[in-house]
């Protein structure tokens, strides 16, 4: 078999700490991820991506790998050296799940498996290595455990969905070794809330996925709440008027008072995310200069620093 050379496939040198680590997993995973990438390879390399993660995230699992020296190449033919044995299990989680408990709420959502491949296994290198207990669990980026020895309970996860997602609703498949699982996302829901998928977790206990919202490049959410900048030139500031302002559920024009200032805030009531009682929207200002790049600009911003001669900033 071939030797996989891990800090390689992540891009990070030998000494790199836990968080360099997860970053370029993260950043990886992101890009490889089969949802998001359709080229040929993507879904090669996001498993291969996974995997390195799998053993470089796990504390005993990266001791073991680092144990077999830095002098391989990526390609060249190993088997594990007279005596090799793994002492360091293959229970826990992989680097991309948090296996803090749950405190915040719970919604309830029905999952149904759909037929084999999903994910897929891990390679021929780190069965031979770990035992190849781990299956790809590729909806929430990260290795995920098989407990086939494991006693029933509930098995946690998180799930990364978009912003949007909450707003409309949505249909998200995850895989869990060779399993595929259809969860719906329901209007509303926020970060930090949890999924329960009955009977999907270890020896037949749940799965519950810890909802949280991927960054969005316009939008912030805060519970129900959610945050947008705007960009205002001097004299839409000044003078007021209609402002075009992106929401999740499109674009609202938006009376903007005149004198308005850069920094401040004001509310769309019931623009936010879908609930009982919806969240708001809140729309910072933000007051965008245009440069002097002509003669003729700065004969413009000449005359208002004669017509507003009177005015100090710095006063004011």
């Amino acid at each position: 078999m071939e030797y996989k050379d891990y800090y390689k496939i992540l891009g990070v040198s030998r000494s790199a700490t836990p968080e360099e680590i997860k970053r370029a997993y993260r950043k990886l995973a992101r890009e490889f991820h089969p949802d998001k990438n359709k080229d040929a390879g993507a879904e090669a390399r996001f498993k291969e991506v996974n995997e390195a993660n799998e053993v470089l995230s796990d504390p005993e699992k990266r001791k073991a790998y680092d144990a077999l020296g830095a002098n391989w190449k990526a390609g060249q033919q190993f088997n594990p050296p007279p005596g090799w044995d793994f002492g360091g299990g293959a229970g826990g989680f992989g680097g991309g799940f948090d296996t803090r408990g749950f405190s915040r709420g719970r919604t309830r959502a029905g999952a149904a498996g759909a037929g084999m491949g999903g994910a897929g296994g891990f390679s021929d290198f780190f069965s031979q290595l770990f035992g190849g207990a781990a299956g790809g669990f590729g909806g929430a980026g990260g290795g995920f455990q098989n407990f086939e020895n494991a006693t029933p309970g509930d098995t946690r996860a998180k799930l990364s969905i978009n912003l949007e997602d909450s707003y409309e609703g949505a249909q998200r498949q995850i895989s869990i070794g060779e399993r595929v699982l259809n969860v719906r996302v329901p209007k509303g829901v926020t970060s930090g809330q949890t999924i329960r998928l009955a009977g999907q977790g270890s020896q037949g206990g749940d799965l519950l996925l810890e909802l949280e919202f991927a960054p969005h490049k316009q939008f912030r959410a805060e519970g129900r709440d959610v945050h947008v900048t705007v960009n205002l030139a001097p004299w839409e500031a000044a003078l007021g008027g209609k402002l075009p302002v992106p929401t999740l559920g499109g674009t609202v024009e938006l009376n903007l008072p005149a004198n308005s200032r850069g920094g401040q805030k004001l509310r769309l009531k019931g623009r936010g995310l879908p609930g009982a009682t919806p969240g708001d929207q809140f729309v910072n200002l933000q007051i965008v200069q245009p440069p002097a790049a002509s003669d003729a600009d700065r004969a413009v911003y000449e005359s208002m620093a004669k017509h507003f001669a009177g005015f100090d900033p710095r006063q004011n």
